[in-house]
């Protein structure tokens, strides 16, 4: 996993902020989540994107309608029903392992 390392900054912060990890990596037929997190009781379903410069783009514009209708689908799947109280979130790794920094949004609480 190329991002590997992404993901683990990303969860250390997230962890540093209260937030608890439900599962990493977790496949569902609508696509993958990074993180399902959990915050105060709150399920938070964390997508991580990793660039080490803007020759990709900025990984914002990666964060698609389409991707955050599939987030939210594959959400709705690992909960098992759509009446429970959810975020979905995004955290954005710029740099390289050791030398980089986070930006962390809220995209939709639903």
């Amino acid at each position: 996993m190329r991002g590997g390392w992404a993901e683990d900054a990303a969860l250390a912060y997230l962890r540093a902020r209260g937030y608890r990890l439900r599962a990493r990596n977790r496949r569902t037929p609508f696509g993958e989540i990074d993180l399902w997190m959990e915050d105060g009781g709150t399920p938070v379903f964390v997508e991580v994107k990793q660039r080490s410069g803007r020759r990709y783009g900025d990984p914002w514009e990666a964060i698609t309608p389409w991707k955050l209708a599939r987030i939210k689908k594959s959400a709705l799947f690992l909960l098992g029903r759509d009446d429970r109280p959810f975020r979905v979130e995004a955290v954005l790794v710029y740099g390289h392992p050791g030398r980089h920094r986070l930006e962390h949004r809220v995209l939709e609480l639903l």
